[in-house]
């Protein structure tokens, strides 16, 4: 049973990532472990962020540990509703650091059309501009591809012969009751999300056919068929293999490049360049298969993002 004190905690979270204000915590009691090897963070001071979907909590709590146990003092805003919310927290000061995906950054935040399919490439140049034109430093990224992808119901998908991101632009054509679809807000509106998708594919999905779900409900709603046959996903979720979703082959490389990678206001990059060297051991452990575990352990098992996190540090060593 959860203790009333981890209620009042998770109230006063939601909070937070509402208003945009940040929660002081007290001393840290992280105990050292391998990071504390490589660098002390004694008397900085940080505001994390992070936006509110799972990888994202995890990452922002991972961060959080880590620099506790070197010594930082740190305040939580992870949670934060939207990227433009996000990103805006970043760039007023609100917060300090939180992880961005490079694909976002390129086609949202610096309205690139088209990404660079070179994953390495296509990370030079948004660290490139984001620092010359933004003020914002971007760390070493995660080799992991966070990527969208189009998920479906597993019996509809084979039903039909859908395998691709093509054939689901057929089916729209000859079949549109069976391609309902679910999709997030922010998915809806973005260049690299289902605008583009349809122009890339050609197709137009009927209104009606379309639903804008919670974020956290697409998986379920494509696994039921309740609401839709067909979501928006991501591919480090955990939810899809343990949901037994299908996932479409994005065959015409629609969807961006996505490597996270730790996004930190220059002022204080330059005034901790210890930084730097305690976030890229756990950005190089962070591949894909480790995301999808970590994800799997909140969204399927029920664990708290903190949790996992910490669970992970020690697991690999970086905190005691």
């Amino acid at each position: 049973m959860r203790t009333f004190s981890r209620i009042l905690t998770v109230v006063l979270a939601a909070a937070a990532s509402v208003t945009g204000c940040s929660i002081a915590e007290p001393s840290s009691d992280v105990a050292a472990g391998s990071l504390a090897d490589i660098a002390s963070l004694d008397g900085a001071k940080f505001t994390v962020g992070g936006k509110e979907f799972t990888e994202q909590l995890i990452l922002c709590q991972i961060t959080i540990q880590a620099l506790r146990s070197v010594g930082a003092e740190v305040k939580e805003n992870c949670g934060l509703t939207g990227s433009d919310t996000t990103r805006a927290a970043l760039t007023s000061g609100s917060i300090d650091m939180y992880w961005e995906y490079t694909g976002t950054a390129w086609i949202s935040y610096m309205k690139h059309t088209d990404p660079i399919p070179d994953a390495e490439k296509q990370y030079q140049a948004v660290a490139d501009e984001d620092l010359s034109k933004n003020e914002i430093v971007w760390l070493d990224p995660a080799p992991y591809n966070s990527t969208y992808t189009i998920v479906a119901k597993t019996d509809v998908a084979e039903q039909h012969g859908i395998k691709s991101i093509s054939d689901y632009a057929g089916l729209v054509k000859s079949d549109p009751d069976a391609a309902t679809m679910c999709a997030a807000t922010e998915f809806l509106a973005r260049n690299d999300g289902w605008p583009g998708l349809q122009k890339t594919y050609g197709f137009a999905l009927p209104a009606d056919k379309l639903a804008t779900v919670a974020e956290g409900t697409l998986y379920d709603n494509a696994a039921k068929g309740s609401t839709c046959n067909f979501a928006e996903g991501v591919t480090t979720d955990g939810r899809i293999q343990a949901l037994k979703l299908s996932v479409l082959e994005d065959d015409k490389a629609f969807f961006p490049v996505y490597n996270p990678a730790p996004n930190v206001r220059k002022p204080v990059a330059d005034e901790n360049p210890d930084l730097a060297k305690i976030l890229k051991p756990i950005a190089e452990a962070l591949d894909l298969t480790t995301i999808q575990k970590l994800s799997t352990k909140v969204d399927i098992d029920g664990e708290q993002p903190e949790d996992v996190a910490e669970s992970w540090l020690k697991d690999s060593k970086f905190i005691g």
